[in-house]
């Protein structure tokens, strides 16, 4: 694909946060290197942005323990240091991306983000594109594994109230959260889900109406409250036949051009604020197959495209495209 034309440049703060303690298959610390491999900077750069690479995130020295002790002591202290990297990305005015790792990173980059928001009056909604709800507490993971409970805790659920401190603790509305393209939940979450109101849009709804009547539905929610749009992208968002190099693959996902017509109206709209990109585990990986397509759909949240969509039939000569 072409780039469109650059009127629209931003700011861009890229920061990989290298963990997997909250997933169960080893690997996915890899993701951040293999994203820049695959032209990560490069592709956000060449559409004309201004592009910063903060490097990879450095948490502070946690204590052992058994392994579940240290597990969780490792993504507490990840996860406070990611809080407050979040929250000074999002005050130097640009849009930080983060490059997991898995998807517990995201208990720190929303929590950043969602301190920001709070202290601005803005708005803060969350598209959780993933197969998984992610809405587990500690309580009713049939795993234990964290990257299934990163929504739970960003809710305010209970069972996490030792990972921040009250400082940096920042909640969002679970009304302002759409998880998208689900099709894998367990029963609790399910149970949690529809007690507190958050949106989900299966495949089922997808494979009915297409991508286009939901994501227009989420972009007109956060267009009248002003809000700020925080996207958390998971590969198994995908289909596995598309993008194998994920450890909690589920067959039935969404396919390159809903993944990427998603993208394209996600940019069109100007609500995204910040990115979460998580679970590459190159490991699993055929030949960079997934790690490329990735910066693909990057590319096209911040505006690679064919055309320019207001150039007009006349304006191409009168020729059907």
């Amino acid at each position: 694909m072409a780039s469109g034309d650059r009127d629209d440049q931003r700011f861009v703060e890229i920061i990989g946060v290298p963990i997997e303690a909250g997933a169960g298959h080893p690997g996915a610390l890899m993701g951040p290197a293999a994203l820049r491999t695959a032209g990560l900077v490069r592709a956000l750069r060449e559409l004309g942005h201004e592009v910063r690479d903060l490097g990879d995130l450095t948490p502070e020295a946690w204590s052992e323990g058994d392994a579940a002790t240290a597990r969780l002591a490792e993504i507490t202290a990840w996860s406070r240091a990611l809080a407050d990297r979040s929250y000074a990305m999002m005050r130097s005015g640009g849009v930080p991306v983060f490059l997991g790792g898995d998807h517990s990173l995201s208990m720190g980059s929303v929590t950043g983000v969602a301190r920001h928001c709070r202290e601005a009056g803005k708005p803060l909604f969350v598209l959780w594109l993933d197969a998984h709800g992610d809405f587990n507490t500690p309580h009713t993971s049939p795993s234990g594994n964290m990257h299934g409970m990163p929504v739970a805790l960003l809710c305010g659920e209970d069972g996490f109230d030792d990972v921040f401190p009250p400082e940096q603790r920042a909640t969002v509305n679970p009304a302002h959260v759409h998880l998208f393209g689900i099709r894998s939940l367990d029963p609790g979450e399910r149970r949690l889900l529809r007690a507190r109101g958050v949106d989900v849009v299966d495949m089922r709804l997808i494979d009915e109406h297409g991508v286009g009547v939901h994501m227009r539905r989420i972009i007109e929610r956060v267009r009248q409250a002003g809000g700020h749009l925080h996207v958390s992208l998971d590969v198994d968002f995908l289909d596995p036949a598309i993008a194998p190099a994920v450890g909690t693959a589920v067959l039935g996902g969404a396919t390159y051009r809903e993944a990427h017509l998603i993208m394209e109206m996600l940019h069109d709209a100007g609500v995204v604020g910040s990115l979460d990109v998580v679970e590459l585990n190159p490991f699993l990986d055929e030949r960079g197959k997934s790690a490329l397509l990735l910066v693909d759909l990057v590319a096209s949240l911040f505006g690679r495209r064919i055309i320019d969509p207001a150039v007009t039939q006349s304006q191409i000569g009168g020729q059907a495209v």
